[in-house]
């Protein structure tokens, strides 16, 4: 699959699942809980999903969204006109500010690059 779709497929994932956990789930479990990042794998089978939990409850919160898996695919594939869900994989984000400031400093980077 061409690397831009995927980066396309990723980021609307990431989007649709932080407004379902956020405005859809009422499980109090995942009270605090945000989506930093979606990466689909290029043959749209799986998607590692981190999400950053607020006040150190990782475990409930990741044991909520494992037990919410299925909903939440059948969420996304109301939403999202795919021809293949990818099963969703849910990790810890344990430093939910680096991922953004790493590709902030690689825009510049190459930024600075092209005016050289």
């Amino acid at each position: 699959m061409d690397d831009h779709r995927a980066q396309r497929i990723s980021l609307a994932v990431k989007e649709e699942l932080g407004e379902l956990i956020a405005f859809e789930m009422d499980d109090p479990r995942l009270a605090g809980v945000s989506v930093t990042n979606a990466e689909v794998s290029s043959d749209m089978r799986h998607a590692q999903v981190k999400v950053a939990v607020e006040g150190g409850e990782e475990k409930k919160a990741l044991a909520a969204l494992e037990h919410a898996k299925n909903f939440l695919r059948h969420e996304l594939a109301a939403r999202l006109n795919l021809r293949r869900i990818p099963e969703l994989h849910f990790l810890a984000d344990s430093h939910p500010d680096a991922d953004s400031r790493i590709e902030f400093l690689l825009r510049r980077a190459k930024r600075n690059r092209a005016r050289d």
